[in-house]
């Protein structure tokens, strides 16, 4: 498949199909849905139908309703529910109806019942097994069930006894009547109801038979006056029985179904079930992981609904299947970010300088601009005082040409501050060097407009007296390959080094951020604080995007 990159003009096949249904008068009002399954949490391929079925019905000022397809009482929960509903509003969007699909779960009754009655639908015996063996292939027809000319009157009483809770689960199943020797598999008498003694998160014990996926949701559309039902390619082969199910239903209003290519992502799962999997094998830290797709990972990683909305609109909608680079998601946020985050200063791998020749008890409040590329965010102070820390990285003992940052005898400037040369370091019994001793020059404080002579390297620091400890949490793809080996199972593709914790120090002055600011460190990235590990003594921050990458637009 094709890698996308972003164009100026994105594609979107179904707004056509939109106009020109308006324009011939097909439809008067556009109506869309986002039907969600409440058996897991939201991810970025969600995102994407989100935001297609919003704004489309948005732009030409039609509703959309946000509906629970919740036909399956054993998956589903309403934890799932509410996070649903939360990630869809963080997004942005607000629905014009929230339905349930198990508050029609009367009307699809009846609406099996006349199935049943015009000879379209029967009472079948067989296991599942039976049943699938009986199906065929894609080249070899089905058979028929031993239980398929059953007359009307035994299916009615039959139908009937298993909503009474007279079977056991997998006893009977209502099947479709259509043709076992379709071409399409899913013509060949397709279950539309099974027995389920479960307890419904909705209707609790009041249904013990629960209509499939595939018959109830051309019903649901129906019901409430869906014009443009938008589903993915998946789903393609199913329209054929969506229809004949709005048909032989007798349903006053008939939606159409579209297809689109769903979202893959490079080095990304992008399955429910998958998903479902990392959390509970606990290989990762719940839903909202900053590591996982979903929409509340994200969230707590620090991405914002701005960005995500971009992204979902640039990839287009089109027909064909495509693998979307996963560095175009982050560009979209780093462009959105970068005239938002205060850009300060952290230090993640801390080493010790002493500027020896600064005043022992003194301390400077030194001015720093929050944002070059947005002056309107004004500047803030920071303390400067005799002792500081620097990354470790910015100083090498034997540095390779072409280093710039400090080494013996070499000077630099401080960002913000004065210009420092390394005279003397400490190391620790191990060898590893734990302290610089530094001098610096008066005169070159930033601002002053010194110009006597340039220095080729500045770094970061901040101030040790007054630095707040900070955790920082690091990621990298949590999918070492995108290309998945069928025959063994995807946890056997994670990465062990998604998740690098160090701890480092901040500027004093975050001490009072809160859960979600953002803020770019210097030389580092992005970075939001994180909301479910952050407390009043602590302050952790994940990595939302570093600041640069190969991905070009």
């Amino acid at each position: 498949m094709e890698t996308k990159t972003p164009t100026s003009t994105p594609s979107n096949f179904i707004k056509n199909i939109v106009i020109e249904d308006l324009n011939s008068g097909k439809v008067s009002q556009v109506v869309t849905r986002f039907p969600p399954e409440p058996n897991g949490y939201l991810h970025i391929g969600h995102a994407k139908s989100i935001v297609l079925n919003f704004e489309l019905a948005d732009e030409f000022k039609g509703l959309t309703n946000l509906r629970f397809d919740d036909t399956n009482p054993v998956k589903e929960d309403t934890e799932y529910v509410e996070s649903i509903k939360a990630d869809v509003e963080w997004l942005g969007f607000k629905w014009d109806g929230l339905f349930f699909a198990s508050n029609y779960f009367e009307e699809m009754y009846n609406r099996a019942v006349i199935l049943i009655r015009k000879g379209l639908a029967y009472v079948d015996d067989q296991t599942a097994e039976q049943i699938r063996e009986s199906r065929g292939t894609l080249t070899a027809p089905g058979t028929n069930s031993p239980h398929r000319d059953r007359s009307v009157e035994e299916n009615l009483s039959l139908f009937e006894r298993m909503r009474a809770g007279e079977f056991k689960d997998g006893e009977r199943v209502l099947r479709a009547k259509i043709d076992m020797s379709s071409p399409n598999i899913n013509f060949r008498d397709p279950v539309i109801y099974r027995v389920v003694h479960a307890h419904h998160h909705n209707t609790g014990d009041a249904w013990c038979i629960y209509p499939m996926y595939a018959y109830a949701h051309p019903i649901e559309d129906a019901i409430e006056g869906v014009t443009h039902s938008i589903c993915t390619l998946e789903f393609e082969d199913q329209r054929p029985f969506y229809d004949w199910v709005i048909r032989e239903c007798e349903m006053p209003n008939v939606p159409r179904q579209y297809e689109f290519a769903r979202l893959n992502l490079t080095n990304t799962v992008m399955s429910k079930r998958k998903l479902k999997q990392l959390v509970d094998e606990k290989a990762v830290d719940g839903w909202d992981d900053p590591r996982m797709p979903t929409i509340s990972g994200l969230r707590r990683r620090g991405f914002t609904p701005e960005a995500i909305r971009t992204f979902a609109r640039e990839i287009g909608v089109a027909r064909s299947n495509s693998t979307v680079d996963a560095k175009m998601l982050d560009h979209f946020i780093r462009e959105d970010l970068k005239l938002k985050a205060l850009r300060t200063m952290g230090i993640l791998n801390p080493l010790k300088v002493v500027i020896t020749n600064y005043p022992e008890d003194s301390v400077e409040m030194l001015d720093a601009e929050n944002n070059s590329e947005n002056p309107e965010m004004g500047s803030r102070q920071i303390p400067f005082s005799r002792e500081i820390y620097i990354e470790q990285e910015d100083f090498m003992e034997n540095p390779p040409n072409k280093y710039f940052r400090l080494f013996p005898g070499n000077e630099v400037r401080l960002k913000n501050a004065y210009f420092i040369k390394c005279n003397d370091f400490v190391k620790d019994d191990s060898g590893k060097v734990i302290e610089l001793h530094c001098t610096y020059d008066v005169e070159t404080k930033s601002g002053s407009g010194f110009t006597g002579r340039k220095v080729k390297g500045t770094i970061h620091w901040v101030d040790a007296k007054s630095a707040v400890p900070a955790e920082f949490r690091l990621y990298e793809p949590l999918i070492l390959d995108d290309q998945e080996d069928e025959n063994a199972s995807f946890l056997e593709n994670l990465n062990p080094n998604s998740l690098q914790i160090v701890q480092g120090f901040v500027e004093a002055g975050m001490k009072e951020a809160k859960p979600h600011d953002k803020f770019q460190f210097f030389r580092h990235g992005y970075f939001n604080v994180d909301p479910k590990h952050t407390t009043s003594d602590k302050l952790v921050f994940n990595l939302i995007v570093s600041l640069k990458s190969s991905f070009e637009v």
